[in-house]
């Protein structure tokens, strides 16, 4: 455990020593302390001597790895016309491409980007090697193929940032909150980038409160530059924010899902920006969790002996990601339909996508085909992550395949001799509304455009988006655990998520987000912790030492999908694959001290922390 204290200790350096540069850093002719942010509303002043109670407390947690399994490669290789080709595990086709030509000196057309199936991301693979792969194939004029082992994706990527998080709310005698100050410092590791502003923002974000004061900033320290894992910022702020909800519900005698009720924000409140809350589903989620929340509370009871049971409950959300985004919409020879977009294949939504394209058309799944492009042929798209793809990329699909279909009903209009409001679209035919005999597939649509001789234009069309208004989605978790105090083992019972969806266009791979999510959860509650020893020197470079979660130590869980549409989403999905992650340690966290009755506020809660806890009692 001593390893794992040292890395407190950077973190104590960090608070303590920023203002005056204190903290060892990476650069030294730059300052250690950057990417401030501040958030003010009100006069937290009065709105203290206002509350009849008040809260305080430090939080602190680990730097935390993505932890995915396949380890970051790149092959590069370029051309006699000196055109350079990367193939890459990158979630962001078109960034990659730019920063590998910046890197080169070269214009973006002379760089190709083919993204290849990934296995696993989570915010963790965007660009590191592309640059140096095409690099070296330059400099030797030959393929280079460079692949990560585990420890150098340890010793060398962009994992969370470890953060320290003050945090003081007050309140009145009925739960109304009164006042929120906030401090967060992130260790950003060599280079600046750790998302403090999103961490400062969801902070002051969930719940209504006159008065607040939020500030924050990053510390550079000798550690591997920090970057995003699923929900980067949120999870952080939302353990401190959540942790220190219960403490105050305890403190006022209230129930502490009624005391998150009673303060949820809602559209038109103000988020710490001064700009009013989008719809949003949040209330509706305590709402539906409520009833079940009533009947587990009273099943569970925390117990006399060494083996005691909690139950805790977190409120989690994501702004929504937003990037302009566009796709494209034909007709095949054979009477299918092909999207071809420039996102990245990963967590389903390409499965997603096509969904949407068929549904447009009114045709089965199987007739529809999502080409992934690469840099070369796909038209742009954001890059695969902050849950934008199927909220930005799924709506410009849906204005291409909507275009596309007015294209090939006006066809068939022609080639039955019929209007085109008079005709419906089954399957792959077309037909006039109460007359199936007079009807045209889609094959002979593709004649009639494709074909040496035809009149018509080829069915193809372009739909774009680039919206700025963002689709805001949230999780409540409600966790049940088990805790031996005199071992300080912790047993996951059940997990239970209801998540603001928008519209569920997929549950099946919606469900799956969820679970990982709660596994990824009781890693940043229980296990993971990048630890350094007094040296700087990382302690945990193999999944031997870096401990992720196994089988037997995620609860079982279960969904349960809300549906606030979104105004601009398609059909009104909202992105789904942060949220369900940002409560989830801090809904264990809570279970935990429900259990012991002793608030943990250090991720990752570990065994030892539980034994001394109980034993100071």
């Amino acid at each position: 455990m001593g390893a794992g204290r040292s890395e407190e200790a950077d973190a104590e350096l960090a608070m303590h020593g920023a203002e005056g540069g204190g903290a060892a850093t990476k650069q030294p002719a730059a300052p250690n302390v950057g990417g401030a942010v501040r958030f003010a509303r009100g006069d937290v002043a009065r709105g203290f001597r206002e509350a009849d109670v008040i809260v305080e407390r430090r939080y602190t947690t680990s730097m935390v790895h993505q932890g995915y399994l396949e380890p970051r490669a790149a092959v590069a290789a370029i051309d006699p016309l000196g055109q350079i080709t990367v193939w890459s595990c990158t979630q962001a086709l078109f960034f990659t491409r730019g920063e590998v030509a910046r890197t080169l000196g070269v214009p973006e057309h002379r760089v190709r980007m083919i993204a290849m199936p990934i296995g696993g991301g989570f915010g963790g693979k965007f660009v590191l090697l592309e640059p140096l792969a095409a690099a070296l194939a330059v400099a030797v004029r030959r393929p280079v193929s460079l692949v990560m082992t585990r420890t150098e994706e340890f010793l060398s990527t962009t994992p969370a940032p470890a953060s320290i998080i003050e945090l003081k709310i007050g309140a009145t005698r009925d739960g109304r909150l009164t006042a929120l100050q906030g401090r967060v410092i992130f260790d950003a590791g060599a280079f600046s980038g750790a998302p403090v502003n999103i961490a400062c923002l969801m902070l002051g974000a969930y719940y209504r409160v006159p008065h607040l004061a939020i500030e924050g900033c990053e510390v550079l320290t000798h550690k591997p530059g920090s970057g995003a894992y699923r929900a980067p910022g949120a999870v952080q702020a939302t353990f401190a924010l959540e942790s220190q909800m219960d403490e105050l519900a305890a403190a006022l005698g209230m129930d502490p899902l009624e005391l998150r009720r009673l303060n949820a924000a809602g559209e038109g409140d103000p988020l710490p920006t001064g700009k009013p809350w989008p719809r949003m589903g949040m209330r509706a989620c305590l709402d539906r969790l409520a009833e079940r929340y009533r009947a587990k509370r009273a099943s569970v009871t925390r117990g006399t002996g060494s083996v005691r049971r909690g139950l805790g409950v977190a409120v989690g959300g994501w702004m929504g990601g937003i990037e302009p985004a566009t796709a494209v919409c034909k007709l095949d020879a054979d009477g299918s339909i092909s999207v071809l977009v420039g996102s990245v294949d990963l967590s389903g939504t390409t499965t997603t996508l096509t969904q949407i394209a068929a549904e447009a058309f009114g045709i089965p799944v199987e007739r529809v085909r999502v080409v992934n492009g690469d840099s070369d042929t796909a038209p742009h798209a954001g890059a695969t992550g902050g849950s934008k793809i199927t909220y930005t990329l799924g709506a410009a699909v849906l204005r291409a395949a909507e275009d596309a279909r007015r294209q090939l009903l006006r066809i068939a209009a022609s080639h039955l001799e019929a209007a085109v409001e008079d005709l419906e679209l089954i399957d792959d035919r077309v037909s006039v509304r109460g007359m199936p005999d007079r009807a045209v597939s889609l094959a002979k649509i593709a004649e009639l455009c494709m074909t040496f001789g035809a009149q018509h234009e080829p069915v193809y069309w372009r739909g774009s988006t680039a919206t700025v208004a963002r689709a805001p989605a949230f999780a409540v978790h409600m966790a049940e655990v088990e805790v031996d105090v005199e071992t300080g083992r912790v047993r996951l019972l059940d997990h239970l998520v209801v998540q603001d969806v928008g519209r569920a266009l997929n549950p099946a791979a919606i469900d799956g987000q969820i679970g990982g999510a709660v596994s990824q959860g009781a890693g940043w509650a229980l296990l993971e912790r990048m630890a350094y020893d007094a040296g700087g020197r990382l302690m945990s470079a193999t999944l031997m030492d870096y401990a992720l979660p196994n089988i037997d130590q995620v609860p079982r869980y279960e969904s349960v999908l809300v549906e606030v549409p979104s105004e601009l989403g398609p059909y009104g999905a909202k992105g789904v694959g942060e949220p369900p992650v940002v409560a989830a340690g801090a809904a264990i966290a809570n279970a935990i001290a429900d259990a012991t009755g002793r608030r943990f506020a250090e991720l990752p809660i570990v065994s030892e922390a539980i034994v001394r806890a109980a034993a100071a009692r």
